[in-house]
């Protein structure tokens, strides 16, 4: 009889990947970034769990978008005022103080709006610019899903019939 593989919070090993987003598409790298913070590239996914790895992602500020959508994209908020609604394109988010937050709104779409999803962009690190502080954790370049075969193979030892 089969079982279905439920992984324990011991079995997970998050890595940490970085993203370069200059020229990328918004939406394009956003799902992919989704996909990695919550695990599915994973064999280990477990749907309840956070055990996707954590995210590195510079050069916020150059991002792409297509279609027109830098004028197009219009972010509202509401300050809970009378007559408090706030509209921003775009454009003025990129070229105001903050520009990764657009990044930070397209994943936290893509992802859960439970206590799962706050965890999982506890995970996303996002930078304007070309540095980021986390040297430390040996982050690796992410390169798509050939990066994950690309560990797999360096982890795997020799068959028994190589020397």
């Amino acid at each position: 009889m089969r079982k279905t593989y439920s992984a324990r919070a011991a079995d997970l090993r998050p890595k940490w990947y970085v993203i370069d987003a200059e020229g990328q598409v918004l939406g394009r790298l956003a799902s992919q970034i989704a996909t990695i913070l919550r695990g599915k590239h994973k064999p280990t996914f477990t749907p309840h769990m956070p055990c996707g790895d954590y995210v590195i992602v510079v050069n916020a500020d150059k991002i792409a978008v297509t279609r027109g959508r830098l004028d197009k994209k219009v972010y509202f908020r509401h300050t809970q005022y009378p007559g408090g609604v706030k509209l921003q394109t775009l454009r003025q988010v990129l070229e105001g103080p903050h520009p990764e937050r657009a990044l930070i709104h397209a994943v936290r779409g893509m992802v859960m709006h439970n206590s799962l999803g706050n965890q999982l962009m506890r995970r996303l690190k996002v930078y304007a610019g070309p540095t980021h502080p986390h040297q430390a954790q040996k982050p690796v370049p992410w390169r798509g899903p050939q990066t994950l075969l690309d560990e797999y193979l360096s982890e795997q030892p020799p068959a028994s019939g190589e020397k």
